[in-house]
């Protein structure tokens, strides 16, 4: 049973409806997300079936994350035709028949296009699912929602490329990845008949005496601050984790080492996806990034004295402070447009966010030929700051998240 006009009133459908779009949304977003990393373990492998260079391997991750960056606003375009169910379940069967297609290819060419179409179909998660998770909850519950939502991301993440590697060692790479590809079909199904259909609410209607008061002006523009904060957050992210490796290996970090402290960033920025989605609920968005932002840029510079040992074990909580923002701040996104304006949002929002993170390495990199890595970080940490005069502009359009 889907959710009609009647039903919104309905206290038990509602909670009905709630858990079936966090459990399609989750699902839907570890799927596209290991997907997405799942490339990373076959990258060594088709270098040596295909004789590829290393610019040719970059450039097949780029056809990926290119495809899903670029074409998230038009999902978001179609599922306003089309509803979310519809576009969601297409794009994940989609993203499958791409893996399928891989499965398939004899040459880097074909390929090429088969993670083409496998960025295509993965494009339409993050707006479509972030905005059911926007349909379905509200205010500090839907933070909290979506800080849960952002953790099955990362989940997801370790889980395929693990279930990649597993079946890598009892099927040929073109059997397991068609196999993996083809879940995706059957969630497409399952995402398809589960997923709730909510009917758009109306905004509130802004009254006359706050539209004429300081609140109006700043909800006007709230969204394009917001997304401004969170392109700075994924480009701070981005930079650091490309500088991170030559800072270690500064400190005398082996191969090994590397992985493992990148490993430890990924794990406690897993955990900080879900629990600073419940303290910015409690406390308030503004005062969370205030506070996640403000650790960033101090653990950031506190890592260039330390020694190897002492980086390491400061890198969790690193990775804590560094991801945590990011639920906080895609939490923030239905507070500042109107519902029926979420899919088209959530794609802006991704899109924007996603390529900063996309663009700042190279930037940060030129800074950092320049003037060296410790100073490029250092310069990292300082931009990181850019956003806490920016969130306290937001604080009034984000009242309904602000303690």
């Amino acid at each position: 049973m889907t959710a009609t006009a009647e039903s919104i009133d309905d206290p038990a459908q509602r909670k009905t409806d709630e858990k079936r779009a966090i459990g399609v949304a989750c699902g839907a977003h570890a799927l596209h997300d290991g997907y997405t990393d799942l490339i990373y373990v076959m990258l060594p492998i088709w270098q040596a079936e295909f004789g590829l260079g290393y610019a040719a391997l970059g450039a097949m991750k780029t056809v990926f994350s290119g495809a899903l960056a670029a074409f998230q606003i038009p999902s978001g375009f179609l599922a306003e035709r089309f509803g979310i169910a519809l576009v969601l379940a297409l794009g994940t069967a989609l993203a499958g028949i791409g893996y399928i297609l891989a499965g398939f290819s004899h040459g880097f060419t074909l390929l090429v296009a088969a993670l083409l179409v496998g960025g295509l179909g993965a494009s339409t998660q993050h707006p479509l699912a972030s905005s059911l998770i926007a349909h379905a909850f509200s205010g500090k519950r839907s933070l909290k929602a979506l800080g849960t939502y952002n953790f099955a991301g990362d989940i997801g993440k370790m889980l395929v490329p693990v279930a990649a590697s597993l079946l890598l060692l009892i099927l040929p790479w073109r059997e397991a990845v068609a196999l993996l590809g083809l879940i995706g079909i059957f969630a497409a199904v399952a995402i398809y008949f589960l997923i709730p259909r909510f009917k758009d609410q109306p905004a509130a209607p802004i009254k006359k005496d706050v539209a004429a008061g300081p609140k109006g002006p700043v909800r006007s523009y709230g969204f394009p601050l917001l997304l401004s904060v969170g392109a700075i957050d994924s480009a701070t992210r981005m930079a650091f984790l490309t500088f991170l490796p030559f800072v270690l290996t500064a400190k005398g970090a082996s191969v090994q080492t590397i992985g493992f402290a990148l490993t430890l960033v990924f794990a406690g920025g897993a955990v900080g996806k879900l629990v600073c989605a419940f303290i910015g609920a409690r406390i308030g968005a503004v005062a969370t990034v205030w506070l996640t932002e403000t650790f960033t840029a101090i653990a950031i510079a506190a890592i260039l004295p330390l020694s190897l040992e002492g980086a390491l074990v400061l890198l969790p909580v690193v990775g804590i402070a560094l991801n945590g923002t990011s639920s906080v701040l895609y939490g923030s996104v239905p507070e500042l447009v109107a519902p029926n304006k979420r899919q088209r949002a959530f794609g802006i929002f991704y899109t924007g966010t996603i390529g900063a993170g996309a663009v700042s390495p190279f930037f940060y990199g030129l800074l950092g030929d320049v003037v060296g890595v410790n100073t490029a970080l250092l310069v990292v940490a300082a931009v990181v700051l850019l956003t806490l005069p920016i969130t306290l502009v937001l604080r009034p359009a984000l009242k309904n998240l602000s303690a």
